[in-house]
């Protein structure tokens, strides 16, 4: 049982994808899938489908790769911790990598993009980066 579900899906993605992977699972929850949802509207996945392997449900996440089999996702990295919360107001939402790359954030209207949040003048928890 990990403490911080979120950074072991990350985690699992980040050494799927150094590893040249074609997918990864990882068990699932509706926070996770949400998660899947905007890594590929943002084109940072290729796909992903929740399957019942029994009692359990899993997230398959098919990873995206472009010419000379080079990873979309460079980095993705865990912000808001159990430990250590970041929280930002509508007018704080940083950018990543001058908007080269996203926020995925809970907010009170659900799972967004940064960019959404500020289109929808939201703030909310920033659970991770990615570019």
């Amino acid at each position: 049982m990990t403490s911080d579900p979120i950074a072991d899906m990350l985690t699992r993605v980040r050494n799927a994808v150094k590893s040249r992977h074609p997918k990864v699972d990882v068990p699932a929850s509706r926070l996770k899938t949400e998660i899947a949802r905007i890594l590929k509207e943002e084109g940072y996945i290729a796909n992903f489908k929740v399957a019942e392997e029994g009692p359990k449900k899993t997230i398959k996440i098919y990873l995206k790769y472009g010419t000379n089999n080079a990873p979309v996702i460079s980095a993705i990295e865990r912000v808001s911790r159990p430990g250590c919360r970041v929280y930002v107001g509508r007018q704080d939402i940083p950018r990543v990598l001058g908007g080269l790359g996203i926020n995925i954030m809970t907010t009170p209207r659900g799972v967004m993009t940064g960019r959404d949040a500020h289109k929808e003048q939201v703030g909310g928890e920033i659970l991770c980066r990615v570019w």
